[in-house]
C-alpha cells in the first residue's frame, strides 16, 4: 500500500479551502471592477441595494446570460434589487429597448422578456433590424394584448422618457457593451465569464451592505 507524507496529506484536506477562499476573495478595483466617476443609481429606491443590467435583445451574449441572470435574481435577499435597462444605442438597439418599456407598461414584461431573446436568436421570428410596431404588436399578442394597444405603448411619451433615461444611464456609466453589471451606481462589474460577473456582483453587494451597517 503506497503511504503519502503527512506534509502532502495536509496540503490536499486544505486545498478545497483554498478554492473557497479563491471563490470568495475581496474584489480588486482594474482588475474585477472599475468605479464609475458620476455615480449614481439608475432608480435609487430607499434600503435597497441596486444592481443594474444594461442588456440588449440584439445582443447574443445577453441571450446567453439571462437563465443565468434569472436564476441569480430569484435567489437574491430582499435588500437587493435587480434592475434591467434596455441599452439605447440607436438603430435596432433602441427599437428593442422601446419594446422592453412598452411590454412594462401593458403589464406583461415578466412573462415575455426571456421568451424575446428566444425569439430573436432561436427561433428567428422576429427581425433583428428594422422591426415594425406590427411585428412587434404580433409577438405581444400571444400575452394578451391588443396590438392597437401595444402600439399606443410603443408610441407613449413614457416610453419616450424611460428611453432617455436609459441612454442617458449608459452614457454616464460608460458601459463598454452589454451585458454589463452596475452595482449600486458606483462599480462597473469586470469579469472573464458570467459566473465571474455575478461573483464579483455579490462580493460588491456584500460591501456596499456592509457600508450602509456601517453609517
Amino acid at each position: 500500500m503506497k503511504r503519502f507524507p503527512r506534509l502532502f496529506l495536509l496540503l490536499l484536506a486544505l486545498s478545497p479551502l483554498a478554492a473557497c477562499a479563491a471563490d470568495t476573495k475581496a474584489p480588486v478595483e482594474g482588475q474585477d471592477y472599475e468605479l464609475i466617476a458620476e455615480p449614481g443609481p439608475f432608480a435609487p429606491l430607499a434600503g435597497k441595494i441596486e444592481v443594474v443590467e444594461v442588456f440588449g435583445y440584439p445582443c447574443i451574449h445577453c441571450a446567453n446570460f439571462e437563465p443565468q441572470l434569472s436564476a441569480w435574481a430569484a435567489k437574491l435577499p430582499a435588500d437587493v434589487r435587480l434592475t434591467l435597462v434596455p441599452a439605447a444605442f440607436g438603430g435596432h438597439w433602441d427599437a428593442y429597448a422601446r419594446a422592453f418599456y412598452a411590454a412594462e407598461q401593458v403589464g406583461v414584461l415578466e412573462r415575455s422578456h426571456g421568451d424575446l431573446f428566444k425569439a430573436l436568436h432561436q427561433r428567428q421570428s422576429l427581425p433583428m433590424q428594422n422591426v415594425s410596431p406590427q411585428e412587434l404588436a404580433g409577438f405581444y399578442a400571444g400575452y394578451g394584448v391588443q396590438p392597437e394597444r401595444y402600439i399606443e405603448a410603443l408610441r407613449s411619451a413614457q416610453v419616450d422618457e424611460k428611453l432617455q433615461a436609459a441612454r442617458d444611464f449608459a452614457m454616464r456609466v460608460r458601459v463598454p457593451g452589454t451585458p454589463a453589471l452596475v452595482v449600486n451606481g458606483k462599480y462597473l462589474v469586470k469579469g472573464r465569464n458570467f459566473d465571474e460577473q455575478l461573483r464579483v456582483a455579490d462580493a460588491l453587494v456584500a460591501r456596499e451592505r456592509a457600508a450602509g451597517a456601517a453609517r
